[in-house]
């Protein structure tokens, strides 16, 4: 099985890549089959049933409207976050939708009916499971389709899940790895660095050197783009906990100016020499504020998780010499290779083995990206991952309110920080350690294998039932 850099860093909105971007794949999938199907002409009512915890944290996480969105035709990369609200009060209104677009056929559709939260069932393959029906003008069952959103925005059918897979790619690569090992082994061989290694495997899925380095610039710019935003916008986040965004003001506070490409620059040198930390949290919090009121995010590797790897980033821009973009091409490149190892041989989905498999995996992916544009070997990249995933094992999803608010912003920030410490720790040392980032990857498996449910992004259990919502 082959997955891109590209699978791991894709640009869509927010809250939840596995609450929202996944929903709204899996019916803009489902749409698209049913307006070509053999019943296309039959068709009089589709209807949306989420389960598991899709269904107890889906109110918070947007899911009704990534559901709308999907069966509308827009795809999360390029439907117009600013239009949102108005196609969903549409469709309320209409209680109608055109199945994939404008093209497919006008079918029932009331969102609040017909978007079913079956909170106390699930799907077998994985908890965040839903099923999508269309039935015919007597309300017989037509077609049906199962999905699993199953972490960072990937969708897969029930067979696909069934399979354990993450989606069917066999594409060759002139250095698969499975492993860390593995891939620390073939730098070895190869002489190359882990970016090195990610950029001739990313050549196998059709795309140019040139292309990679352009295409990954187009996600830095989103991620640049994103904390402009976060940092120029103000008010409350919307769900109800009025929390207020907070990148705004402490923008002011640090004295940061807005360059033309958007990007977020410390100016004077500041006697606090933890002033850098500031810089490091707002940059996270701008990211996680944006993503929590619904805006275009780039998920590294998840929307939850989003805030970690374009901090990281901006502190390696802002406060590393002779930074710049071919640094950040091979900082997401580096990741990307550790986000793979934790999507292949663990999760990423806060639902499936609680946020250390969010925020853990995008720390530990941030980790290795700066060791590595820092001058640190592959060995130390990998010790770097190591370090920020051992430390954030145990970590559990629990959302209050069902929102990506409490305490998920603060805990990018938080994870940024940590990331940052983590792969200072590993270039002052040669890359021998203890625990190997393999293991440490097994443990965070186990972890949230025995974890239990109400931890996994369901609001039921620690901060979202033991602290009263106001």
């Amino acid at each position: 099985m082959a997955i891109s850099v590209f699978d791991l860093f894709s640009i869509g909105i927010g809250p939840s890549s596995s609450h929202t971007v996944g929903p709204m794949r899996a019916a803009r999938t489902f749409a698209g089959s049913v307006a070509v199907g053999e019943h296309a002409a039959r068709v009089r009512h589709v209807r949306a049933e989420l389960y598991g915890s899709l269904a107890q944290t889906g109110k918070g996480h947007g899911s009704d409207t990534a559901v709308v969105l999907g069966l509308l035709g827009h795809t999360p990369e390029g439907v117009d976050v600013d239009a949102v609200p108005g196609l969903v009060a549409r469709t309320r209104e209409e209680r109608r939708v055109l199945l994939g677009g404008p093209e497919g056929p006008e079918v029932d559709f009331d969102p609040g009916v017909d978007v079913d939260f079956r909170r106390k069932e699930s799907l077998p393959d994985h908890p965040n499971g839903m099923r999508f029906v269309a039935l015919d003008e007597h309300g017989s069952e037509l077609d049906a389709k199962v999905y699993y959103s199953v972490g960072g925005g990937f969708v897969v059918d029930e067979r696909a899940a069934g399979a354990d897979r993450i989606k069917p790619d066999d594409t060759p690569l002139p250095h698969p790895f499975d492993t860390a090992a593995e891939l620390l082994e073939i730098c070895a061989d190869t002489g190359k660095s882990i970016s090195s290694v990610m950029l001739a495997n990313e050549q196998a899925f059709g795309r140019t050197p040139a292309q990679i380095h352009d295409e990954l610039l187009e996600i830095w710019t989103a991620m640049r783009q994103c904390v402009r935003r976060g940092v120029t916008t103000e008010g409350s986040l919307p769900g109800g906990l009025k929390v207020p965004r907070r990148a705004h003001r402490l923008y002011r506070q640090l004295g940061g100016q807005c360059d033309g490409d958007g990007l977020m620059a410390p100016t004077a040198p500041d006697p606090d020499p933890m002033r850098g930390s500031d810089w490091i949290t707002l940059y996270a919090l701008a990211v996680n504020e944006e993503n929590a009121a619904g805006g275009r995010v780039v998920t590294a590797p998840t929307n939850g998780a989003a805030g970690i790897v374009p901090a990281v980033l901006h502190y390696y821009l802002h406060f590393s010499p002779g930074a710049g973009d071919e640094g950040a091409v091979r900082f997401l490149l580096t990741a990307a290779a550790i986000g793979i190892l934790f999507k292949q041989n663990a999760s990423i989905s806060g639902a499936e083995v609680g946020c250390q498999g969010e925020v853990g995996s995008a720390s530990s992916m941030a980790a290795a990206g700066l060791a590595e544009v820092l001058g640190g070997t592959p060995a130390q990249v990998e010790n770097a991952a190591e370090i920020a995933m051992e430390h954030n094992l145990g970590l559990t999803c629990d959302p209050i309110g069902g929102l990506v608010q409490v305490p998920c912003i603060e805990r990018n920030a938080l994870a940024s920080v940590k990331a940052i410490s983590a792969a200072r720790i590993a270039l002052r040392g040669d890359g021998s350690h203890f625990v190997s980032l393999d293991k440490v990857i097994k443990v965070m498996r186990d972890t949230g294998r025995d974890m239990h449910d109400k931890y996994k992004e369901t609001s039921r259990g620690g901060l979202a039932v033991n602290v009263i919502e106001c």
